[in-house]
């Protein structure tokens, strides 16, 4: 099953970085939570950064303010991922900018929805 990098995942049921983390799951995915303020998330370990991930990573959902976000993609790229999801309200002009710049494709829409579930 693919994998995918939750950044922004969150212990707050209530918040999409947590519902994402669970739709993943549902789906089969291998989730990969990452909250630099958590040990734990869903029961899984979160990771501080995305480079702290063991191994390849197929998918970056991003969960984060867009002033956060920008600075996340430079880890993204050198993760190598190339599937590179940002979620209403992680976006902005400058994000995007930087994200074309690294040579990064991304897609601005809900990845919960993309994986055939309801948020």
């Amino acid at each position: 099953m693919p994998s995918v990098a939750v950044i922004g995942a969150s212990n707050t049921k209530t918040k999409f970085g947590n519902k994402a983390v669970r739709a993943y799951l549902r789906q089969g995915w291998t989730v990969y939570p990452v909250n630099p303020n958590e040990p734990e998330i869903e029961g899984l370990k979160a990771f501080r950064s995305i480079a702290d991930i063991p191994g390849p990573v197929d998918r970056a959902s991003l969960y984060l303010p867009p002033q956060i976000g920008i600075d996340v993609l430079d880890a993204i790229k050198a993760k190598g991922v190339t599937d590179v999801w940002v979620n209403p309200g992680a976006e902005s002009d400058a994000l995007f900018a930087k994200a074309e710049q690294l040579g990064l494709e991304t897609t601005f829409a809900c990845s919960i929805v993309d994986i055939g579930e309801r948020p």
